[in-house]
């Protein structure tokens, strides 16, 4: 089990949206790790710096006025000092060692793959200025400044896209030098750009997830049921040096909204990793602002959305079981999100709904109905853990040494239910603007990977679950859905040969990679056939056949799971 860093501290960063997963220590060393820097994260969005020192007017800042907004937020940038100078971790690591030097004709191009074709690792180079690009991205990360790169790919040179920092533990946690997550706007200065179709680039380092297959996965069995995000896997080239393999996540945009429900238009909302925010469609009012505060808006900004929206979370809150089903018929595809809540719980996604009520993006088609769509899934196949877990915000509590009540064993049925804690709404804590935020509920027993499919029942923090599935006929469904997943997904016959696919893709870059998380041996743990040595290694990641074996028995075994469709 990861270490994690006590709650007091997640609660006072709360107002600065920090408290999202902060994970275990830095794998730099600790004199290099720091703080998210140039102002750290701010609620609802990037800090805005680009309007200040943008003197041109060309709504990009050049490198003489980067120089200035720089040593701007190093004077006046907020959330200083929350972090010790070494980050969250203790004792010392040793220095990111520089990577093999790398040139495009080095590498074997493919021009005739999709972008995410999952059979071919692509190398990207991205070539900055200026050698302290690393430095330069600390102090813009979370803001709207992108540093300029020339992107070449296949051959191609892109010039000018933006490139910038990205995630929260996944940043803050890693030490300088280290594999950090990236974004790059390929269209930062020429709108036309794209790289096959692309806009946007998510080179993510698989945080907690040494196999880096753990997105990949998830998206490969989600697609089967639902619009996902596409994922495979790259390697990063920056300024001549191999910075080894990355993941590479389809950007949640227009174009991918075109591509799996065809049209480029409606509205999209994106729902940030946030266990406290009170972010999974609880009702709270009829105050815009109050929704502002907790969803993100990454289309047009209008009332006309946001009533919608306001209206999707009281028809779910407030409407009786008995009538749940035609009040939703309307404004939201349920069949799609009883497959989405049934992936969740089925891969244990410790960043999922089922425990943070977070982390996932909504659309809204121009008929007027809402589609959930999965976002951030490389904390999965796992046993079950994260913020929130143990008892933070948002959390539930295990209640003996191994997640279960002390001295009872699992027995083939569900586990005892949740116990709703919430009292009177005058009783319940309040958030900033006055609404209330219920008190979480506590955990069934888990065991192992036993997490019960049927969590949260009771929660009011998670309506997705706690509502749709009192419905007789939903959650009969999402049970079904449970047992197909277990039989066919989680199959490590028919899974096994894709895993095996991505070992042998990345296993020289691997094991060549200086700035990895992890270790070339944890890699080949994991995704080994058959699990040898400890089942689970550092950020509690397991063997990837050890968990799909034990996590089908599991479900297979389930009296609910068994019953349904019965």
């Amino acid at each position: 089990m990861r270490r994690r860093i006590g709650w007091a501290l997640p609660v006072l960063l709360g107002m600065m949206a920090l408290v999202p997963a902060l994970a275990q220590p830095p794998q730099g060393p600790p004199d290099k790790a720091g703080p998210p820097q140039g102002g750290g994260p701010m609620m609802g969005g990037k800090r805005e710096v680009v309007s200040q020192f943008d003197k041109d007017g060309d709504n990009k800042l050049n490198k003489d006025e980067r120089v200035a907004a720089r040593e701007f937020l190093k004077k006046n940038a907020s959330g200083r000092g929350f972090f010790p100078k070494g980050g969250f971790g203790k004792g010392k690591t040793e220095p990111a060692k520089p990577g093999p030097k790398v040139a495009p004709a080095d590498v074997k191009n493919f021009p005739d793959a999709t972008l995410y074709e999952p059979t071919v690792l692509r190398t990207i180079f991205l070539q900055f200025e200026d050698n302290d690009w690393e430095a330069e991205m600390a102090d813009f990360y979370h803001t709207d400044v992108a540093i300029p790169a020339s992107m070449t790919v296949d051959g191609k040179t892109y010039s000018d896209v933006g490139v910038g920092f990205r995630g929260a533990s996944s940043y803050f946690t890693v030490g300088t030098g280290f594999k950090r997550s990236l974004n790059v706007t390929v269209d930062h200065s020429n709108d036309k750009q794209r790289l096959y179709g692309a806009k946007t680039l998510n080179l993510l380092n698989a945080h907690d997830d040494p196999t880096f297959l753990g997105s990949a996965l998830y998206s490969h069995i989600a697609r089967q049921h639902l619009p996902t995000p596409k994922v495979n896997l790259v390697k990063l080239v920056i300024n001549g040096e191999s910075w080894g393999v990355y993941v590479n996540e389809q950007q949640f945009d227009r174009q991918f909204v075109k591509e799996n429900f065809k049209t480029d238009k409606g509205d999209r909302w994106k729902v940030q990793g946030n266990p406290g925010n009170g972010a999974g469609l609880r009702y709270i009012g009829d105050k815009v602002e109050d929704y502002k505060r907790r969803y993100q808006l990454k289309s047009d900004d209008n009332d006309k959305s946001w009533k919608a929206l306001m209206a999707l979370c009281k028809a779910l809150n407030q409407t009786p079981a008995d009538q749940l089903e035609e009040a939703l018929k309307p404004i939201l595809d349920v069949d799609s999100l009883l497959w989405f809540l049934a992936i969740d719980n089925a891969v244990i996604n410790c960043d999922g709904y089922w425990i943070r009520a977070s982390d996932f993006s909504l659309f809204r088609d121009p008929k007027g109905i809402f589609h959930i769509v999965p976002h951030d899934f490389n904390e999965c196949f796992r046993a079950p853990q994260g913020p929130g877990f143990g008892g933070g915000p948002g959390g539930f509590r295990p209640k003996g040494k191994d997640g279960g009540p002390p001295g009872d064993k699992q027995k083939d049925g569900p586990p005892d239910r949740l116990k709703e804690k919430d009292g009177p709404p005058d009783e319940r804590p309040k958030d900033k603007d006055g609404a209330d935020r219920p008190k979480s509920a506590e955990t069934p027993r888990v065991v192992g990977v036993g997490l019960d499919p049927l969590v949260g029942l009771t929660d009011v923090n998670k309506p997705l679950r706690s509502k749709l599935l009192a419905v007789p006929k939903f959650r009969d469904q999402y049970l079904r859905n449970m047992r197909t997943l277990a039989e066919e997904s989680f199959d490590w016959a028919k899974l096994g040969p894709l895993v095996a696919q991505y070992r042998a893709l990345i296993d020289k870059e691997v094991e060549a990679d200086t700035r990895k998380l992890y270790s070339y041996e944890d890699f080949l743990a994991l995704t080994a056939d058959k699990a040898e040595g400890p089942a689970q290694r550092r950020g509690g990641a397991m063997n990837l056949r050890a968990f799909m074996d034990q996590r089908r028995k599991y479900l297979l075994d389930n009296a609910d799971v068994k019953a349904a469709g019965k």
